[in-house]
């Protein structure tokens, strides 16, 4: 899509959009259509109505927003607009914002209309129709334009990538495409990316991280990208689960075993968090981390009531074979806080089904050792509705996890406390860093959605780490 602050000449047929307020809606009709009288009956402003209509060669859509509307609400709007509107659309759109309309209403409008031409059907003979050329003029009067659409642009070509990441099938996203693609951000000034090979992984240490890719034909591959700006007066430290297909290994899964190629959406989130990050040039240092695996099943694979090591020196019983992300993150985490003095620690993980019997699909689990962290997420997040809310890691929840024959267990064997036994898990290998966050995404990051008729990659966090490391600057 092409991104313009110039009014360019209206063509019969071309589409301009009109977000309307529900509390301003008088106004903004009466300078946007001075002489056109709109009953309110028609258009409310509400949020989600619409009206089209066709007056003197001009199409116009007016959006209601409804009152005072949030960041995801202005987002999803003008997603509809190509998403389930594009038969209204041709070559170009202007987008015309009332004059009280600041940069964050035009950054949300600009990345929902680029999210609205992302479509599943990579693999179509006949695919729909694609508008990645679409002239659009942005006419508002916020301070700041030009560099609010180039944020918005960015924001929005993040959030795709992690659509895509999570989307695309097994087949095509392994660990070596996620390496392959974390080297490509080498393009961004300032990153620089290295991958470790199984070899490699084995002379750092890496045992868990290695055991869980045993069992698969595909090689695993430690992905670490530095992000350093010269500038930057902090250091963050991301980890991201990448286990690109989970069979739950020999204790093989039961059910809903289709979907578990979005078992890498930890992995998504934080990659293209680090691209948003480095595209932007926000002065901040920032080390990602990827463990990424495929958990399948050969004559290799790990065993359950195995013992393997772990980065960190811990042994570590095998209960579970399905509880993989966790050995593969704890040997990330471990990493990263022995090899980068990072000031503070988050991970993301497709973790626990426990996570989603607790919050559905509505929030991320949040677990962190440390209590201010943990209420910024939480207030970051309820500002953009990628909302995170924290469970306990009382020292109680770690005892599950002691093993007898081993330092400790890689799960409790219980039907209770999933996600909180599993963070309690993570923290043993966080070398008691006073700063850590773990949030487990598994009900955020792929789920149901109006915008395509199965199951899809959301971006989770991906916005909510550019407003986290925004608010540290």
């Amino acid at each position: 899509m092409n991104f313009s602050t110039k009014e360019s000449k209206i063509n019969k047929g071309m589409l301009t959009v009109i977000p309307v307020t529900e509390n301003l809606r008088n106004e903004i009709l009466a300078e946007k259509l001075s002489d056109f009288s709109i009953s309110s009956r028609v258009f409310s402003a509400k949020k989600d109505s619409t009206l089209v209509f066709e007056r003197e060669g001009k199409l116009l859509l007016l959006l209601g927003l409804g009152t005072d509307p949030e960041y995801k609400t202005i987002e999803t709007s003008f997603r509809r607009v190509i998403a389930k509107n594009h038969e209204l659309v041709e070559n170009s759109i202007h987008l015309d914002f009332y004059k009280t309309f600041d940069s964050a209403v035009v950054e949300a409008a600009v990345t929902g209309l680029m999210l609205g031409n992302y479509q599943l059907d990579f693999y179509k003979k006949e695919r729909k129709k694609n508008f990645e050329n679409l002239e659009i003029a942005v006419l508002s009067t916020a301070k700041n334009l030009e560099n609010s659409l180039d944020r918005a642009q960015k924001i929005g070509k993040a959030k795709i990538e992690a659509f895509s990441l999570v989307d695309l099938p097994p087949n095509k996203v392994t660990p070596e495409f996620l390496a392959d693609w974390a080297a490509s951000l080498a393009r961004i000034p300032q990153v620089n990316v290295t991958i470790y090979d199984q070899k490699m992984a084995k002379e750092l240490g890496l045992e868990a991280f290695l055991a869980v890719s045993r069992g698969s034909a595909k090689p695993p591959k430690f992905i670490v990208i530095e992000y350093r700006h010269p500038q930057a007066k902090k250091h963050i430290g991301l980890v991201g689960k990448g286990v690109t297909f989970d069979t739950g290994g020999l204790n093989v899964k039961t059910q809903g075993m289709h979907y578990m190629k979005s078992d890498m959406g930890g992995a998504a989130t934080v990659l293209a968090a680090t691209q948003l990050i480095g595209e932007l040039g926000l002065p901040i240092n920032l080390t990602t981390i990827v463990p990424s695996v495929e958990n399948a099943i050969d004559k290799n694979a790990y065993l359950p009531s195995e013992v393997i090591g772990s980065h960190a020196g811990l042994s570590i019983e095998i209960v579970d074979t399905d509880a993989e992300g966790r050995l593969i993150l704890a040997d990330g985490l471990s990493y990263l806080v022995k090899n980068y003095q990072v000031d503070t620690l988050l991970d993301f993980a497709t973790l626990t089904g426990s996570a989603v019997g607790t919050f559905g699909y509505e929030s991320a689990a949040l677990f962190s050792n440390d209590e201010q962290l943990s209420q910024e997420i939480q207030k970051l997040g309820m500002l953009i509705d990628e909302k995170a809310w924290p469970l306990p890691i009382w020292d109680v929840y770690g005892k599950e996890m002691d093993s007898e024959i081993a330092d400790i267990r890689n799960f409790h064997g219980k039907p209770i406390a999933g996600a909180i036994t599993a963070a309690k898990f993570l923290q043993a290998f966080i070398h008691e860093h006073p700063s850590w966050a773990h949030l487990d995404i598994a009900g955020v990051a792929f789920g149901d959605g109006e915008f395509s008729k199965s199951k899809s990659g959301t971006a989770y966090g991906v916005h909510l780490l550019l407003k986290f490391i925004e608010n540290q600057l």
